[in-house]
């Protein structure tokens, strides 16, 4: 059942989802060679919790820690440890901030310090894809007017849409309906409605659109070794459009690709 959130809720969502925007902000700050996915996460709890939140994920059907974490070929579902960044990689963070019941959930994809331009184009046709995508939510839309956008600008540019994971409805439980896939047809799929928060989250690999998972059963990683990028934000679905919930930086051109 694709649920429908009051005022009263839809007011403690962006409360929640601002939260989460400003921790990723505050992460990015700290992103650089030599510091480690370990100490991230501990940074990012001690964010979450100081502002009399939780972090979402943390325990969350067994996850061990308060954020995602994923280096260069990982997909989403890293687990922060020992792992130093080095100058080169890209680093996905996927975050979420729990605050009176209810739930926002963002992520991005990082450079650790000069990155190579592939790199940074993969980054950028990620983000690009969730604004193209952003541009059909309204009532009425149909999930796969989404998902067939962000598969479209995807490929336009040569990148595999990861199929294996989706975006989500999001409210009191971190997965609600509806399922938002990053591929599929126009014209398909369930009806958004006014009072509707979805997690937006295009996955892009520079390879093959496969996945596959580590032992660990989180780390989901590209079958073929190539990196990743992810961009990911709470949306809600207003009666003359769309609220971003968890943005926080600049959307940037989206048009001159």
């Amino acid at each position: 059942m694709i649920i429908i959130k009051t005022p009263a809720e839809i007011e403690i969502m962006r409360r929640a989802g601002a939260l989460t925007g400003q921790t990723l902000r505050y992460l990015e700050g700290l992103i650089k060679p030599g510091i480690t996915t370990g100490e991230l996460n501990r940074k990012a709890h001690e964010y979450i919790t100081s502002r009399r939140a939780s972090p979402t994920f943390l325990n969350y059907r067994g996850f061990p820690a308060s954020v995602c974490i994923s280096v260069d070929d990982v997909v989403v579902h890293g687990i922060p440890g020992n792992l130093v960044l080095q100058e080169g990689m890209i680093v996905s963070i996927d975050a979420g901030a729990r605050l009176n019941g209810f739930n926002g959930d963002a992520a991005r994809t990082f450079a650790v310090g000069r990155i190579a331009g592939n790199k940074a184009r993969l980054i950028e046709v990620t983000r690009q894809c969730f604004f193209k995508a952003l541009e059909k939510v309204r009532p009425g839309v149909r999930v796969g007017d989404i998902s067939a956008t962000i598969q479209g600008w995807a490929e336009k540019h040569g990148y595999g849409v990861v199929r294996a994971l989706e975006g989500h409805g999001v409210g009191r439980r971190l997965h609600e309906e509806p399922g938002v896939p990053n591929f599929g047809k126009a014209g398909k799929g369930p009806v958004l409605k006014a009072g509707v928060t979805v997690a937006i989250e295009p996955m892009l690999n520079m390879g093959t659109y496969e996945v596959k998972t580590d032992r660990d059963g989180w780390t989901c990683r590209t079958a073929d070794g190539m990196p990743s990028a992810h961009y990911e934000n709470t949306v809600l679905v207003t009666e003359n459009g769309y609220e971003l919930l968890t943005a926080y930086e600049l959307w940037g051109d989206t048009e001159n690709a």
